[in-house]
């Protein structure tokens, strides 16, 4: 089993930053990516970033620029650096941790708001 743990949600402004902090425990050696995914209300989960253990990251075309994924070590803490926000990024934003063998862990959830 692996535990996810996120913090660093809150209340931004348009224009603004946050960065979003997962931590990993438990079988982290099972762990071949990590990423962040979020779901706006009325919304299907989507894929936001993600770092594999190897350093190679992907972007949803829609944070490309604004957002950056990268870790401590090798697979933990997980750090996403949010910057130029937008109300539309408002979301609860969620780690995972997929495993070697295709298994999702997901942390609890961490609510970002862009309003002004």
């Amino acid at each position: 089993q692996v535990q996810l743990v996120e913090s660093g949600g809150g209340l931004v402004q348009p224009g603004g930053s946050l960065r979003l902090s997962c931590a990993a425990s438990g079988r982290i050696f099972s762990i071949y990516t990590m990423g962040w995914y979020r779901q706006a209300p009325g919304k299907q989960r989507e894929l936001v970033a993600t770092i594999t253990s190897g350093g190679r990251t992907n972007y949803a075309d829609s944070v490309k620029g604004r957002f950056t994924i990268a870790r401590d070590n090798a697979k933990n803490p997980v750090y996403l650096q949010m910057n130029s926000l937008k109300p539309e990024d408002t979301a609860v934003y969620y780690c995972n941790a997929r495993s070697m063998a295709n298994y999702d862990y997901w942390g609890q959830g961490t609510q970002v708001t862009v309003s002004s």
